[in-house]
């Protein structure tokens, strides 16, 4: 399973509630990072730069995190994916780890919300946590960058008949329910 959406739509607190609820492991690519940027490892020092920039880490660093991740014994029995892919060649090179392991995707979960409503989320968590990605032009730089890029890779599983898209603005009990409901609907679009 994948999640994506927009920054600030919430991803990362359903990711943990439906990881919860289902029993299978939850990977956040921005997790990953922050902790080696924390960590100071090499990947980390070279992430570091685009994250208070605002842009994506390039495939380069992003795809072979994530081949290594999913390499683990933890997913055997699946897996939900945040953060990634957020471009068309990661949707690519996904396809191909998949493939290499005699896996598919089942479901991909799009949370939606409006930009104005998603800057306001971030800008509250940037009081609260201090993420060094979370000032009002980082967050509308990201916001674009969603709009730009990530969104393309949205038509890919449309087609493919396995898109939910899921609205992420209401209360986290509400957004969760939407998000099971959707994981279990037979029709997508």
């Amino acid at each position: 399973m994948l999640i994506i959406g927009p920054p600030g739509s919430g991803k990362g607190t359903q990711a943990e509630r439906i990881s919860e609820r289902l029993g299978v492991v939850a990977i956040s690519t921005g997790d990953i990072f922050r902790a080696n940027v924390k960590g100071g490892t090499p990947v980390g020092v070279e992430a570091r730069k685009y994250i208070d920039a605002g842009d994506f880490v390039p495939d380069s660093v992003t795809n072979e995190m994530v081949r290594d991740r999913l390499s683990g014994d933890d997913v055997e029995s699946g897996f939900l994916l945040d953060g990634y892919p957020r471009t068309s060649a990661q949707v690519d090179y996904l396809d191909k780890i998949l493939a290499d392991r005699d896996q598919r995707l089942d479901v991909v979960l799009q949370l939606t919300g409006g930009d104005e409503e998603l800057v306001g989320r971030l800008l509250g968590r940037a009081k609260e946590t201090g993420r060094s990605d979370d000032h009002e032009a980082v967050i509308r730089h990201r916001l674009d960058l969603y709009h730009e890029q990530t969104e393309t890779i949205v038509a890919k599983y449309a087609a493919r008949g396995i898109l939910a898209q899921v609205d992420g603005i209401g209360s986290l009990v509400e957004v969760t329910a939407r998000l099971m409901q959707a994981i279990k609907a037979p029709q997508r679009a």
